[in-house]
């Protein structure tokens, strides 16, 4: 066991490992946001999807009017959803990048922009700014992960 434990310390001492905890951390924090963002907007807009989530504006027929949709949740939720199919994903394959041995300085270049991208997109989707904002954001991280996962192939099957 104390070998196992050797190399958990050696890989907290890797300093990409560490760059990568560190975005993987921002992006996840963010993405914990949106679902507080989705809640303050459920309550404020009064729009439940769930029966016992209206209790407490009533009963019956009075409470069933918060059963809706709102667009402002809609939207907040839409863009959590993005996160989820796009956080999951850098979360993966970047743990497995920084498992390959890149370089730091070119590790640290994916995981800020797709950070930066990541956040930039979170910010057009709320606001909403115009597009393409949004799309370029989405596609800035996607090809970042793209990258990331070609030099995983790459390093680890030769292609």
């Amino acid at each position: 066991r104390s070998g196992e434990m050797a190399k958990l310390t050696q890989l907290i001492d890797n300093e990409v490992f560490r760059a990568y905890a560190t975005y993987a951390t921002i992006v996840l924090l963010k993405m914990m946001l949106m679902s507080l963002i989705t809640a303050y907007f459920r309550i404020t807009r009064k729009a439940f999807v769930n029966p016992e989530d209206t209790a407490s504006f009533g009963k019956g027929e009075n409470a069933k009017k918060y059963l809706r949709t709102d667009p402002c949740v809609e939207r907040v939720r839409r863009g959590h959803l993005n996160d989820l199919e796009n956080i999951v994903p850098f979360l993966g394959i970047g743990l497995l990048y920084a498992l390959s041995g890149p370089e730091l300085s070119t590790a640290l270049l994916h995981f800020r922009i797709f950070t930066g991208a990541r956040i930039a997109h979170t910010f057009a989707y709320l606001i909403p700014l115009p597009q393409p904002g949004r799309g370029l954001s989405w596609a800035v991280a996607y090809a970042v992960t793209i990258s990331m996962a070609y030099k995983v192939l790459k390093t680890a099957l030769y292609l």
